[in-house]
């Protein structure tokens, strides 16, 4: 392995017989007569990078000391291998540049044979730093790749080496959240097909911002409609409360999003239901396409409770309501929903309706005049 090496010594005889035992190792050179140069080099702008530095410990002003410490306090230089090259060679200054963080100690009296070795290993360290810092970049483009199509703790999830596990699939406690749109057909049967996309638009934009701000995982979303989960994959202890928390947002947001539709004579609302409870989850699909989703009776009560909700409502089932009671409950305003009867479920559900927080607006959206529930 071979590679470009910055030789620093103020002496200029043993900079070139270090120079020659390079050269005829097969590596380039650059050399330095004291540390100030040799940092010179190493910040040009146009300079080609330099993969290991042979350091000299006695030099005027700036010694090899001083030089070490510089290099290891600067972020772009901190990774280039060292070797100290030294005829200094008291256990003390060994051990001070060993500290400091010089790859090795070798005495001006260098072996060649020697000096090959070391440098090789210092290069091969390197070259394995250099590829550990690509393969980091490259999983970082490749995430930020997949938050532009996956919940961003599925994208983490799915590039994380401890990701395999929870995809394969897993049972936790989760709180389901379902959003749906009212009077959405009639809309988008009246409207042009420009306006429809365009609302769409806008209403993914701000939806899918507050779900990200408020840390939920978004399994899907259809055009007039979210699903989204709190609680997995990432754990939050307060998931119940988080989930209301976003419902009584994205209520308030969309009343802003509406507002300017309502006046052109279209009556768009929004219903959420939110369920807790426990489900499986991981990796569903197919081998080319996989989604990542959860399965059981709190994801299909929150869907009921969500066509349930009348225009502008968020309703909520009693045990989800109970938890972010011990969370948020000073900040909750809240009113029971009653028992609903719903498809899928033998009993009637005990319900709350959460009409706002506390510091925010507590009046649910009234649902307009043939908005249908």
């Amino acid at each position: 392995m071979s590679g470009r090496i910055l030789v620093v010594d103020d002496t200029p005889f043993n900079r070139r017989l270090l120079v020659r035992l390079l050269e005829d190792l097969g590596h380039r050179t650059v050399e330095a007569e004291n540390g100030r140069l040799a940092l010179d080099v190493l910040r040009a702008a146009d300079t080609e990078p330099i993969d290991l530095i042979l350091l000299d410990i006695e030099m005027p002003e700036m010694d090899g000391h001083a030089t070490l410490a510089e290099l290891k306090g600067d972020e772009a230089l901190r990774d280039i291998p060292v070797i100290v090259v030294s005829s200094v060679d008291e256990l003390e200054s060994v051990v001070r540049c060993i500290r400091t963080g010089a790859a090795d100690y070798l005495p001006k009296s260098v072996d060649p044979e020697i000096l090959r070795a070391r440098v090789e290993a210092s290069l091969s360290q390197k070259q394995m730093r250099d590829n550990e810092r690509e393969l980091t970049a490259t999983i970082e483009r490749q995430r930020s790749q997949l938050a532009r199509f996956l919940s961003p703790q599925v994208a983490a999830l799915v590039s994380s080496a401890d990701g395999e596990a929870l995809l394969a699939g897993h049972r936790r406690e989760i709180t389901a959240m379902f959003t749906d749109l009212r009077n959405f057909t009639s809309f988008s049967e009246t409207a042009e097909p420009e306006e429809v996309l365009g609302f769409l638009r806008a209403y993914h934009g701000v939806m899918g911002a507050l779900i990200v701000e408020h840390e939920g995982t978004l399994e899907h979303f259809a055009g007039d409609g979210f699903m989204t989960f709190f609680n997995d994959p990432v754990l939050q202890p307060d998931h119940a409360a988080r989930a209301i928390r976003l419902a009584v947002a994205m209520r308030e947001h969309f009343a802003s999003l509406s507002a300017d539709w309502r006046r052109r004579g279209y009556v768009l609302e929004i219903g959420i239901g939110i369920a807790t409870g426990y489900a499986t989850l991981g990796r569903i699909g197919f081998e080319g396409r996989y989604d990542y989703g959860a399965i059981g009776n709190a994801i299909i009560l929150a869907s009921r409770l969500s066509g349930d909700a009348a225009a502008g409502e968020i309703l909520v089932a009693a045990r989800t309501f109970a938890e972010a009671e011990e969370v948020d409950g000073a900040d909750l305003i809240a009113e029971t929903g009653g028992d609903r009867t719903l498809k899928g479920f033998s009993r009637a559900i005990p319900t709350y309706l959460i009409t706002g927080r506390r510091g925010e607006p507590a009046d649910a959206p009234a649902a307009a005049e043939g908005a249908a529930p």
